[in-house]
C-alpha cells in the first residue's frame, strides 16, 4: 500500500525504528526520537544497498518519489547512485577547499622565491582588494568567464582601467596554476581577451628615448640661470609633475633623510606623495640650497621671491635648447615610465612600484588606506637605479658613482 502525506505526517515513533514502505524500494524510516528519514533500498552488482534521500518534512513525499525515480534510472544505466552521491560529496569538499582565494594565496607563496617581498605584497594586495571580495569564496573550478568579467567591470567603473587589465593578468596566472595543480580544467580569463576597456592614453610631447642622452647633456650645459638648470636636472631625476617641483618648499625637503614629502594639497590625487631622493638628486638640491635656502620656496619667483617660480620656466628652457614641440615637462614623466618599465625585470622592479612613484594611485575606496610611504625601500632602490642609469646615459658608458657624490 502506497503512502500519502497524511499518513507520513501522522506516523508516530515507537520504541524501535520502523519502516513505512511506499513501493519501488522507497520507505520512510521513523526513529524512536521522532525523526523521519527517506531511504531507498536497491541492489547493485549483486549487493543490497541503501541510499539516503533526505528527511521529512524537508523532503516531501513527492520529492522523495522523484529522487527514487532518478536513482532507479541511474541503476538502469549502470550507475550506482550511492557511489555517485559519495563522489559528489567528496568533490564538493574539494571544491570548498579549493576556492579562488585559497588557490591564489598558494600561487603567491609558490612564486615567493622569484619575487621581492615588495612585489609579493603588491600582488597579493591587488588580489585582496579587487578579486577576493567577488570571487574569493567561489570554488575555482566553477568560476565562469561571465563572473570574472563582472569582477573586472567593477574595477573599470572606478575608472581604474589599467588596474583592471593588470588584475585580469594576475587572475589568469592563478587559473593557470590551478590547471597545473589539477584544481580546475579551464582558464576563464582567456575568454576575456578584448573584453576590457582600453585606457585612453594622454599623449604628452616627449622625445624618443634615443634622444634622451643628448637632452641630459644639453641640460647640464644649459646657458640660462643656474636654478633653471637644477630644476631641469631634478625633473629628470625625480620625474614629478612640473608644478610639484617648481612650487616645492624647503620645509618639504629633508636632505639628511634624502626624502621629499609633497603635501596632499599640492598633489593631483589629493594625497601626500613621498619622493625618495637619489644621491644625485640630493646633490642638486644642495646646490639649490646654496642659492635659495633662506627663501620659502626652493625655486622662488624672480619678480616676487615670496612666490614660487612659474611652471613655464621648464617649457621655456626646453625651447631655448631647441626642444620646442619635441619635449615638455610632462615628457620627463613619460620617458621615466617607459624606460623604468623596460628595465623592471632586469632591475627587479615591480610595475606597481613604478606606478606608486609616479603617483598614479587611483582615488577610490579600495585605496582609502593608501600610505604615502608605501613600499618605500623598493622605491628608494629604484630611484637610485634610475639616477645611476641617467648618469650612464649622459656619459654614453658605464659610470661608477663616486662615494660621497651628494656632499
Amino acid at each position: 500500500m502506497k503512502l500519502n502525506d497524511i499518513s507520513v505526517r501522522k506516523a508516530k515513533p515507537e520504541a524501535k525504528p520502523r519502516k513505512l514502505s511506499d513501493g519501488g524500494g522507497l520507505y520512510v524510516l521513523i526513529h524512536p526520537n521522532g525523526g523521519k528519514y527517506w531511504q531507498l533500498a536497491y541492489r547493485f552488482a549483486g549487493k543490497q544497498k541503501t541510499l539516503a534521500l533526505g528527511t521529512y518534512p524537508d523532503v516531501s513525499l513527492a520529492d522523495a518519489r522523484d529522487r527514487r525515480d532518478q536513482a532507479r534510472k541511474q541503476i538502469t544505466n549502470g550507475i550506482d547512485p550511492g557511489a555517485l552521491k559519495q563522489t559528489e560529496k567528496r568533490q564538493a569538499k574539494i571544491s570548498a577547499a579549493n576556492t579562488f582565494e585559497a588557490v591564489a594565496r598558494e600561487w603567491v607563496e609558490n612564486r615567493a622565491n622569484d619575487w621581492t617581498e615588495g612585489h609579493k605584497a603588491l600582488t597579493l594586495n591587488s588580489l585582496e582588494q579587487d578579486t577576493f571580495p567577488a570571487l574569493g569564496h567561489r570554488p575555482i573550478a566553477e568560476i565562469t568567464p561571465a563572473e570574472l568579467l563582472a569582477a573586472m567591470r567593477a574595477i573599470e567603473k572606478r575608472g581604474a582601467l589599467e588596474i583592471a587589465s593588470r588584475v585580469l593578468q594576475r587572475s589568469s596566472a592563478v587559473f593557470r596554476f590551478a590547471i597545473a595543480t589539477d584544481r580546475c580544467k579551464t582558464n576563464p580569463a582567456t575568454e576575456l581577451r578584448g573584453a576590457l576597456k582600453k585606457p585612453k592614453r594622454s599623449h604628452y610631447t616627449t622625445i624618443d628615448k634615443g634622444e634622451f642622452p643628448k637632452l641630459l647633456r644639453d641640460i647640464d650645459g644649459y646657458q640660462g640661470g643656474r636654478l633653471t638648470t637644477c630644476a631641469l636636472q631634478l625633473m629628470a631625476l625625480t620625474f614629478t609633475r612640473t608644478s610639484e617641483l617648481v612650487e616645492a618648499e624647503w620645509k618639504e625637503i629633508d636632505l639628511e633623510r634624502a626624502e621629499w614629502l609633497i603635501p596632499a594639497e599640492r598633489m593631483k590625487m589629493g594625497r601626500p606623495h613621498l619622493v625618495p631622493l637619489s644621491r644625485q638628486a640630493v646633490a642638486v638640491f644642495k646646490e639649490v640650497a646654496k642659492l635659495t635656502s633662506e627663501r620659502q620656496h626652493a625655486f622662488p619667483n624672480r619678480n616676487d621671491p615670496s612666490k614660487p617660480a612659474s611652471k613655464a620656466i621648464i617649457l621655456r628652457a626646453l625651447g631655448r635648447m631647441g626642444y620646442t614641440g619635441k619635449m615638455t615637462g610632462h615628457g620627463f614623466r613619460s620617458a621615466a615610465s617607459t624606460m623604468l618599465n623596460e628595465h623592471k625585470t632586469k632591475w627587479g622592479i615591480h610595475r606597481d612600484v613604478i606606478e606608486l612613484q609616479l603617483a598614479h594611485v587611483e582615488k577610490n575606496a579600495s585605496r582609502a588606506a593608501y600610505n604615502f610611504a608605501e613600499y618605500l625601500e623598493e622605491r628608494r632602490t629604484m630611484m637610485q637605479q634610475w639616477a645611476d642609469y641617467l648618469d650612464k646615459q649622459k656619459a654614453g658608458a658605464e659610470v661608477i658613482p663616486l662615494h660621497g657624490a651628494a656632499a
